[in-house]
């Protein structure tokens, strides 16, 4: 298909395809040193995948981070990355993280609704303001959070203090054209309708896009072109790909989590 390659990741990256087992050896290790800090399979919606995990700082949580994992919308699941809360929790933050039904099962617009429908089961879990991140399609699905046409409660609405995209999939447009839109299932209309850059920005919804200075030149457009859209700031990071540039959420001083945490 005409853009397989322009969307590929691990083929253009040395040892690409190590990095799924590390991070799972990583989020399984991580999970067990937390012991009873970190809570899983909490219920928050009826599907199969309708579920969050949540880690807790050793004090009481100063606010609620969300993390949204990656994959394309076809694989992966949030105990992949379990371990990318240690950055937040470090600096007294509780994260969850929200499993959501992949494609096939699950159109890109479904996924859309059911995390728009975790997110006032997380934030009703930790007091204080939350905010959002993810990575690449958990990245748009953060973004999605701040379009304007996505329904939330004023109430949720108004905790969440910024939302930071990271490398995200902002139009969608493109993707018709790859082979995995067999699983997605993308037309033009609902491309148009989960693309965050074709929307505008819900009022009052603070945003930073945050990309790797070395992703594939499709990633950098589509940060970029978000940030236009939104009139948002896009940090694009030196020596980042596509695969390690969430590593700054391990961290409690990286500029990442500054600029997500404040």
């Amino acid at each position: 298909m005409r853009y397989d390659d322009t969307y590929a990741n691990a083929k253009f990256i040395p040892g690409g395809t190590d990095y799924p087992p590390r991070w799972a050896e990583r989020a399984v290790a991580f999970r067990a040193a937390l012991g009873a800090r970190a809570r899983l399979g909490l219920c928050y919606g009826p599907a199969e995948a309708g579920w969050f995990d949540l880690f807790l700082p050793e004090a009481e949580p100063l606010a609620l981070m969300v993390f949204v994992h990656g994959g394309y919308w076809l694989a992966f699941g949030p105990r992949d990355f379990s371990h990318l809360a240690a950055g937040a929790l470090a600096r007294g933050w509780a994260v969850a993280m929200p499993a959501y039904t992949l494609a096939p099962r699950a159109r890109i617009s479904e996924m859309t609704a059911e995390i728009a429908a975790a997110l006032p089961v997380m934030a009703g879990a930790v007091a204080g303001p939350v905010v959002l991140t993810g990575h690449s399609a958990g990245g748009h699905l953060a973004a999605r959070m701040a379009s304007a046409d996505v329904a939330l409660s004023a109430p949720v609405a108004e905790r969440i203090a910024r939302i930071v995209p990271i490398s995200p999939l902002a139009d969608l447009r493109p993707l018709i054209e790859t082979g995995m839109n067999a699983d997605l299932r993308l037309d033009a209309a609902e491309a148009r309708a989960e693309s965050p850059a074709l929307h505008p920005r819900r009022s009052g919804t603070s945003v930073h896009v945050w990309v790797g200075g070395d992703e594939r030149p499709a990633f950098l457009d589509q940060a970029r072109r978000l940030g236009n859209a939104w009139a948002c700031p896009v940090t694009i990071e030196p020596k980042r790909h596509h695969f390690d540039v969430i590593e700054g959420l391990e961290t409690p001083g990286n500029p990442l989590m500054a600029a997500l945490l404040g």
